[in-house]
C-alpha cells in the first residue's frame, strides 16, 4: 500500500496488541496510524487429511486462546528431495508448523507434529530440546496431529471444540490406518473418506488451503458434499479404479512383500491401502511413483497382517533421506533421477523380504478372506 510517502523518509514502529497490529508511519508533517489484524502463518502437511485437519483444529484453538481476530493464512509443504524449508514462508507476525518436520528458524512460533522422523538434523532436534517457548510439542506415540494439537490445546490451554470432535475422530483413524479391514480403507464410503480422497488428489494448488476454513467450522458431510470436493471426488473415484487395476497388474508379491512401478503415469496420489487389499498376503508393500515435483518411494505395513513387522520403516527411509512413521514412510528423491530411485526401491524391497521371513515365522497362519480382491471394479 502507498501511503504518498517517501520509502527514505518513511519509518515504521510496530506495537503488538492482542487483537491487531498498530504501526505509526510518520512524516516531518505528517502523521498516519494504520491497524490491521495480526498474520499468522500456518503450514501445513499438505495432501493430508491429518495436516488439513491439524491445520483446522489449530486454526480454532489460536481464535479461541490466543488472537480471535488473527488473519490465518494457510501454507502447504510437501517432502522433497533437498531443503524443505524456505524462510521467506515464515512472512507471519506468528509462524506455525503443523504435522511436518520441525524448523529451526527463529521466526518459527507454533510447532506440532508426530513423526517420528520429526528432525532434519540432530541439530534441529537440539534446537528444539533448547526451547522454552511453551509453544513448540512432538510426540510420536500420537496416530496423528490432529489427535496431539487436541490434547495439548485441552490439557495445557483448556480449549475443546466439542463440535470437532468427529474431525479429530477420523484424522485418527484415517493417519493412525485404524480401519477394521482393507476392503473398508479403499472402498472410501464415509464422507471423511472421500474428502481424503479429493485432499490427497487434487492438483489444484489452492484447494487444501481453500478446505481448511471448512473443516474448522463445518460438519464432514456437509463439506463431502459441497461442490468443489464432490467434483473431486467424483473426478478422482474413476482414477482410483484405474490405480486398482494398474497396481493389481503391476504388482509382485514375493517373499511377504509386494512391489509395484508405477512412475511412467507421471502422478502421484494412489491410495496407500490397495496393495493389502489386493495382496491379501503382502506383509510389506513399496511402490514407486513420479510427478513433475520428486519420484516418491512410498513403503509401507499391512496393518491386517497378523505377523509381527519387525522393520522400523522410518528407519530404513531415513537412511535415504527420507522418513515417516515405524509403519508407513516413504523418500522423495529428485525427478529426473529413476534409476536411481528404482535401485533405492529394490534395495528396500530386498531387506523387507528378509524382515518379513522372519515376521511370518512368528505369525499365526491366517487364509485370505473370500473376496477381498474382486469386491471394488
Amino acid at each position: 500500500m502507498d501511503f504518498g510517502f517517501p520509502q527514505t523518509d518513511r519509518f515504521r514502529l510496530t506495537i503488538a496488541l492482542r487483537s491487531n497490529t498498530l504501526a505509526v508511519f510518520r512524516q516531518p508533517e505528517r502523521v498516519l496510524i494504520c491497524l490491521w489484524p495480526m498474520k499468522v502463518r500456518v503450514c501445513f502437511h499438505d495432501k493430508c487429511f491429518d495436516g488439513a485437519c491439524s491445520a483446522a483444529l489449530f486454526t480454532r484453538f489460536y481464535q479461541a486462546c490466543v488472537n480471535r481476530d488473527a488473519d490465518m493464512q494457510y501454507y502447504g509443504l510437501l517432502h522433497r528431495a533437498g531443503q524443505l524449508f524456505d524462510e521467506s514462508i515464515f512472512d507471519g507476525d506468528e509462524n506455525a508448523i503443523v504435522d511436518f518436520k520441525y524448523s529451526s528458524s527463529e521466526r518459527l512460533t507454533w510447532w506440532f507434529d508426530h513423526h517420528q522422523s520429526a528432525f532434519l538434523t540432530e541439530a534441529d532436534a537440539q534446537h528444539f530440546a533448547r526451547d522454552t517457548s511453551g509453544k513448540k510439542f512432538y510426540d510420536p506415540s500420537f496416530r496423528s496431529c490432529t489427535m496431539l494439537i487436541a490434547e495439548i490445546a485441552s490439557t495445557r490451554f483448556g480449549f475443546r471444540a466439542p463440535e470437532l470432535e468427529e474431525t479429530i475422530y477420523w484424522a485418527d483413524l484415517i493417519d493412525g490406518a485404524l480401519y477394521p479391514d482393507a476392503r473398508s480403507a479403499v472402498e472410501m464410503k464415509e464422507p471423511a473418506m472421500q474428502i481424503t480422497m479429493a485432499i490427497e488428489g487434487s492438483t489444484s494448488p489452492d484447494f487444501v488451503t481453500n478446505l481448511i476454513p471448512q473443516l474448522a467450522f463445518r460438519p464432514l458431510a456437509e463439506i463431502a458434499a459441497s461442490p468443489p470436493v464432490h467434483a473431486a471426488f467424483e473426478r478422482l473415484q474413476q482414477q482410483h479404479l484405474k490405480w486398482l487395476e494398474l497396481i493389481r497388474e503391476r504388482g509382485d508379491l514375493r517373499q511377504g512383500v509386494v512391489f509395484f512401478d508405477v512412475s511412467d503415469q507421471n502422478m502421484e496420489g494412489f491410495n496407500k491401502f490397495i496393495p493389502y487389499y489386493l495382496f491379501p498376503d503382502a506383509i510389506y508393500s513399496v511402490g514407486l511413483s513420479r510427478s513433475r515435483e520428486r519420484i516418491k518411494v512410498a513403503v509401507g505395513s499391512s496393518p491386517w497382517h497378523p505377523a509381527g513387522k519387525t522393520a522400523n520403516l522410518a528407519s530404513i527411509c531415513e537412511r535415504y533421506g527420507g522418513g515417516g512413521h515405524a509403519k508407513v514412510a516413504a523418500i522423495s528423491l529428485p525427478p529426473d533421477d529413476l534409476e536411481g530411485a528404482r535401485r533405492v526401491a529394490l534395495e528396500i524391497v530386498a531387506e523387507l523380504r528378509q524382515h518379513s521371513a522372519s515376521d511370518s515365522s512368528s505369525a499365526p497362519s491366517s487364509p485370505p478372506a473370500k473376496g477381498e480382491t474382486s469386491g471394488i471394479r
